[in-house]
């Protein structure tokens, strides 16, 4: 949103296999993240998140997050859908609720302001798997490996990083196509 106020730029958001063989129930990060320092990389993804202003609070788990992802491809096509964005960015890194638990999605279309009848059966027809893997074969296909990652004009920048890198990356777009769309 920062960078979008700074420069007009069209920013699409779509869904990535993040640890996508991780169970309903979750896995915890220590199992996850076997080897690494877990509490350096806590500290860096909330500096990360603090310079962001971004809301953040302890999480030990990682969930697997595919159905959110559906749940977000449906609120595309709501009035109001990008609500449920931040809904379930509170749910996940604030308060480490299980995003693979139906309970937990239908309670962020609520607080969402959206249907969930409809999101319900969003959920239990699989009505957006096809819209998901679609993103997720495109991901591979750009060879991401990690989120965030940024694609203009044919060029990629992946990670995360302050506004002015971004804006230095677009201008770089920009110079090499006449476009950073």
């Amino acid at each position: 949103r920062r960078l979008q106020q700074q420069r007009p730029v069209d920013v699409t958001w779509s869904p990535f296999p993040l640890h996508p063989s991780t169970p309903p129930e979750g896995m915890l990060l220590t199992d996850l993240l076997r080897g690494m320092d877990l509490d350096a990389a806590h500290r860096r993804i909330n500096s990360m998140l603090d310079e962001l202003g971004l809301e953040h609070g302890e999480r030990d788990r990682t969930y697997n997050s595919r159905l959110a992802q559906e749940l977000l491809m449906w609120s595309k096509t709501q009035h109001g859908g990008e609500a449920l964005i931040e809904k379930l960015y509170r749910a996940y890194f604030v308060h480490n609720r299980n995003l693979a638990q139906e309970g937990v999605l239908l309670d962020a279309v609520k607080e969402a302001g959206l249907d969930v009848d409809a999101a319900r059966k969003v959920l239990r027809d699989r009505t957006f798997s096809k819209e998901v893997d679609e993103a997720w074969n495109r991901a591979r296909q750009y060879r991401i490996t990690g989120v965030p990652a940024f694609i203009a004009g044919g060029y990629q920048l992946g990670g995360f990083h302050p506004a002015p890198e971004l804006l230095r990356f677009l201008d770089y777009v920009q110079q090499k196509t006449g476009a950073a769309r």
